[in-house]
């Protein structure tokens, strides 16, 4: 995995452009679900976010790596 990308100049994190991402895809996501009720079956709603959050990151973080 690439430590860091340019943006106009600006060397960025990959791991910090893979965070926003994942935690877009995670309020979406939450929203959705939200929605549908799925909150009503889950003990701790913020855990189960956080949780979202770190299985949309890690898998953003294995496909970048694996994409060669």
């Amino acid at each position: 995995m690439t430590a860091e990308l340019s943006l106009y100049g600006l060397y960025v994190p990959t791991l910090l452009l893979l965070s926003i991402l994942a935690l877009i895809c995670t309020r979406v996501l939450g929203r959705l679900l939200m929605r549908v009720g799925f909150y009503r079956m889950v003990w701790h709603p913020a855990l189960f976010e956080f949780a979202l959050f770190f299985i949309f990151l890690g898998s953003f973080s294995t496909l970048i790596t694996n994409r060669g």
